[in-house]
């Protein structure tokens, strides 16, 4: 089964408390073992399936920078940062880094090389965590990759956006750039293994979202929703999807039902 990459979309509403000695990083600091893993695995992506990508120039080259996307697509963590010339550091769930023996050498392996911080999903204090953890990449200037759905689309429209992405955006100050993954929902449906060579996927870069008006306030409910309704719909602008304002989870548990009644 292919394992799932998604944001971690359980969030408080407290403050979390951000390093003070936060410094502006590029690319130059980033470990060989990142640029190695992005240049090998990129090139022969590249070779193979020839993903396009526009407006790679609105993400900032220095900075802390929130890289909030759609997700279509397990083949989304590759053709979404291939392009950019930083690093991209995505949360992904801890059972990728647990696993035992060569399937879970080889997972241990990968996930680390591509850039993916291993978190515990579980809510509660696990949430807390989850936030701490993002807010340090940002604090260090990194770029942090999020997909706000929280999860894959389950028929290729876009859902309501968690949270969480204003949550940062207010705590750290970050701009966010939407990102909008394009055609992999057809090149690599959910649940299948072997991408479609006929779709070409592709990537597309908005301007940044600038909320750092906001920075260091108690945000409400209702500010981080319309903060996160504001990124939703630039993503959605990007993509050309469906817009549904309903949990991406609902959804796939709606349709899941859906299916089964339809099962003889």
């Amino acid at each position: 089964m292919i394992p799932r990459l998604e944001a971690v979309v359980t969030w408080s509403h407290r403050r979390t408390p951000v390093p003070a000695d936060a410094s502006a990083g590029t690319w130059d600091d980033v470990t060989v073992g990142y640029w190695l893993t992005k240049y090998t695995l990129g090139m022969t992506l590249k070779i193979l399936f020839r993903p396009r990508a526009w407006g790679v120039k609105n993400v900032p080259r220095r900075g802390p920078v929130i890289l909030a996307s759609n997700h279509l697509s397990f083949s989304d963590h590759f053709f979404g940062p291939l392009p950019v010339p930083r690093k991209v550091t995505f949360l992904g769930k801890s059972e990728y880094f647990t696993g035992r023996g060569l399937k879970g050498l080889i997972s241990r392996a990968f996930f680390s090389g591509v850039g993916v911080i291993p978190v515990d999903r579980g809510g509660g204090e696990a949430s807390e965590r989850a936030i701490r953890t993002s807010l340090r990449v940002l604090a260090s200037g990194q770029v942090l990759g999020i997909y706000p759905e929280g999860t894959r689309s389950p028929d290729g429209r876009l859902y309501r956006g968690k949270t969480g992405v204003a949550r940062l955006a207010v705590e750290s100050g970050a701009p966010v750039v939407p990102c909008a993954m394009i055609d992999t929902f057809q090149f690599q449906p959910p649940g299948t293994l072997w991408p479609n060579p006929r779709f070409r996927p592709g990537v597309r870069f908005g301007e940044p979202l600038d909320f750092s008006r906001y920075r260091g306030q108690e945000a409400d409910g209702q500010l981080l929703r319309t903060m996160t309704d504001e990124v939703m719909q630039a993503i959605a602008k990007l993509s050309g999807q469906e817009y549904v304002d309903i949990d991406a989870r609902r959804a796939k548990a709606e349709l899941a039902a859906d299916t089964d009644k339809n099962t003889p």
